[in-house]
């Protein structure tokens, strides 16, 4: 049987790999799209707890600050595909978005599946050939081709695409084989570690707190005994520490402080919008009004239910007592527990659990203005395989997305001038 021969091959078929084959095919490419589990976009499907947080509203500049201090490599990449066009593609394949807080983008239907269907379908429709159940195991290269070697056989091809995820989830397929294949290439790999990942604390939550969420915290970092970041949002108790968009968003930092042997502290505040004198004062008018009340009753006023028991534990409390008999000592231990409650972090989940991984193919490596190996003419890297990773709130699959959309349409234009 003949090898198949292809102007691009694609290995990865999630956010990143869906977009380059349909700007590739849709630049006159022909393109194979390969993808080692049954169904392409798995990944895709569960972002946004299975919604979809698509992007952002933010402009530019502010959605390279979130990348931090590899952001300025996604400049090229936003400048010539970003949310705009993204929304275009959607619209015309018939899905609806909403926006809504903090900018966050969302398919109105709140089915992330949606949108992992219709890049599937538009890619195809395109004429992308998408070859599922297919791991590559290896990728030759020689005489400016790629022999790419699957489970489905040998393709010969122009260009090659990695788009093959972190190595997050890997029940969806990341499971770090494209740091195995660029790195075959001589690529240098930022070793892979976890971001956006639950934390492990000490003490861990009560089992009554176990799944709660809360809405509008403070949250103080301190490394070291230094303080890092201050933020405000939500967070949830785990069986065994903190999550959250407020966790995730600095875990990150805190994944490598804990690496390098730092000293890691968490303070909660419950009442972020009181300021300590306004917490004083409002405490001092309820034991002034409230003295022949039962404890439980005022604090039901000043936290959700299931904190109850922690808090009268934490500072050695009776339910039963009444609020006027309360001494300055207790009131004093109230007023710290709702202000400053502290954690300390003992860990993080592992890799499997996190939403993105830090780490990837070294960006030093890889040309911003188009996507391609500055160490192998033809090869092309996009979305998480690389080096990049953001907070929530949308980033990580815009780059995801703007990187697969560069890395098609140069694989489709570099292809073509080799036409001959």
């Amino acid at each position: 049987m003949p090898m198949k021969i292809s102007d691009v091959v694609i290995i990865g078929a999630g956010a990143a790999g869906l977009m380059a084959a349909g700007c590739a095919a849709a630049d006159g490419a022909t393109v194979m799209l390969l993808e080692k589990m049954p169904q392409p976009g798995k990944k895709l499907a569960i972002s946004g707890k299975g919604r979809g947080n698509l992007t952002n509203t933010a402009a530019i500049a502010e959605f390279i600050g979130h990348f931090g201090k590899n952001g300025d490599f996604l400049r090229q990449a936003f400048a010539r595909f970003f949310r705009d066009e993204l929304l275009v593609i959607l619209a015309e394949e018939g899905v609806a978005t909403v926006t809504e807080r903090g900018g966050r983008i969302f398919a109105a239907s709140g089915r992330a599946e949606d949108v992992a269907v219709v890049l599937r379908l538009r890619a195809t429709r395109l004429g992308a050939q998408l070859v599922t159940n297919c791991r590559v195991q290896a990728i030759g290269h020689d005489g400016g081709m790629f022999t790419v070697t699957g489970d489905t056989g040998a393709i010969l091809a122009k260009t090659v695409i990695l788009a093959t995820g972190g190595a997050s989830y890997p029940r969806t397929g990341s499971t770090g084989d494209g740091y195995r294949l660029a790195a075959a290439f001589g690529h240098s790999v930022i070793p892979p570690r976890p971001a956006l990942v639950p934390l492990v604390t000490n003490p861990a939550p009560e089992q009554e707190t176990i799944g709660l969420t809360l809405r509008n915290i403070g949250l103080k970092v301190t490394i070291q005994g230094k303080k890092a970041q201050e933020d405000f949002g939500e967070l949830d108790f785990t069986a065994d520490g903190l999550s959250g968009p407020l966790i995730l968003k600095w875990s990150g930092a805190i994944v490598d402080a804990l690496a390098a042997g730092r000293a890691v502290h968490l303070t909660i505040d419950l009442k972020p919008a009181l300021t300590d004198e306004q917490l004083a004062e409002r405490l001092r008018r309820d034991a002034s009004s409230r003295g022949a009340e039962p404890l439980r009753s005022l604090l039901r006023g000043l936290m959700a239910k299931e904190l109850l028991s922690s808090c009268l534990r934490d500072c050695e409390l009776a339910a039963g007592k009444t609020v006027a008999k309360l001494s300055e000592g207790e009131w004093r231990r109230l007023h710290y527990w709702l202000k400053q409650r502290p954690y300390t972090v003992t860990g993080h989940r592992p890799l499997a659990e996190a939403l993105v991984t830090a780490g990837g193919v070294s960006l030093k490596e890889v040309n911003p203005y188009t996507m391609e190996s500055r160490l192998v003419p033809g090869l092309y890297f996009a979305g998480e395989v690389l080096d990049l990773q953001a907070d929530t709130g949308g980033y990580n699959l815009q780059a995801a997305f703007s990187t697969g959309a560069l890395a098609g349409k140069s694989a489709a234009n570099a292809a073509r001038a080799n036409a001959g």
